[in-house]
């Protein structure tokens, strides 16, 4: 059983593609851009989520102009803004500074305007205790913005301390049976908060494919399918954008069934303060 389910993006000047994309639905772009550059294209049949990973810009999609989107320094200095791109769009994006931008995307027919999310918009919170507590950020959910609307995306933050493990127990979305679980592809881009960091990033299934790859600045998981789970090596955060597409919005995730037991240890873990 051969895939490959992780490549590191390029991050040159421009609009940077994924080498390789084993999803049917989702696909990932990094925009970067100096002081006074300029990029335009179209999203086509697509929807996209454009989140300022830094810096500002100026967002003209069709005949709506929005100005000056952006603010924190990077991905460790708060809530991000975002662009909603609707499919058929045309949009040019100016750098007032230098810009990184992440364009996560998914196929879409919804007839909708853009819109700007604010950070005052973005939920926040933890999820997990102990050493397998992480803080996320919810940008486009269907809990957590049920007014924003979008035909498949979903798309938040995580932040993983220094040595602690996320998405765990492990998990899925492999199947539409809610409450419990619904079909989704993700993907991770990760981040890391100082040069020389990384972190761990495990996906396997249960018919027995299994891999590990080291997670560094611009390195992307993607899972088409199988349990993923993520350890930041001690001494460093590790951030990842995390985006999901499927038939539907409501999220549901099956745990490994051999690891489950320890989410249940985290009202116990939170009453000692971990």
């Amino acid at each position: 059983m051969t895939y490959r389910y992780h490549c590191t993006i390029p991050a040159d000047n421009g609009r940077n593609t994924l080498p390789v994309n084993p999803c049917q639905l989702l696909d990932f772009t990094l925009l970067k851009l100096d002081a006074g550059q300029s990029w335009s294209g179209e999203s086509g049949d697509r929807e996209i989520l454009a989140v300022i990973l830094g810096g500002r810009a100026t967002f003209t999609v069709g005949e709506h102009r929005f100005e000056g989107v952006g603010g924190r320094a990077d991905v460790f200095s708060g809530k991000p803004h975002s662009v909603y791109l609707p499919a058929g769009s045309t949009v040019t994006v100016e750098a007032l500074e230098p810009v990184e931008i992440a364009l996560p995307s998914a196929p879409s027919d919804l007839a909708v305007d853009p819109y700007v999310i604010e950070p005052e918009a973005v939920a926040t919170g933890r999820w997990g205790a102990a050493n397998f507590g992480r803080n996320f950020h919810q940008i486009l959910t269907e809990v957590a913005q049920p007014g924003l609307p979008a035909g498949r995306l979903i798309v938040g933050e995580t932040y993983t301390p220094s040595g602690n493990w996320s998405t765990y127990p492990p998990h899925r979305h492999k199947e539409d049976n809610l409450p419990g679980e619904a079909a989704h592809e993700e993907m991770y881009y990760f981040r890391v908060s100082a040069p020389g960091g990384f972190g761990i990033s495990r996906v396997y299934t249960d018919e027995g494919y299994e891999e590990n790859f080291t997670a560094r600045d611009h390195s992307m998981q993607m899972m088409p399918s199988g349990y993923h789970t993520v350890v930041s090596a001690p001494g460093y955060t590790t951030y990842y954008l995390w985006f999901l597409a499927g038939t539907q919005r409501t999220q549901g995730a099956l745990e490994d069934a051999n690891l489950a037991w320890v989410g249940g240890t985290v009202p116990t873990l939170r009453k000692l303060g971990l």
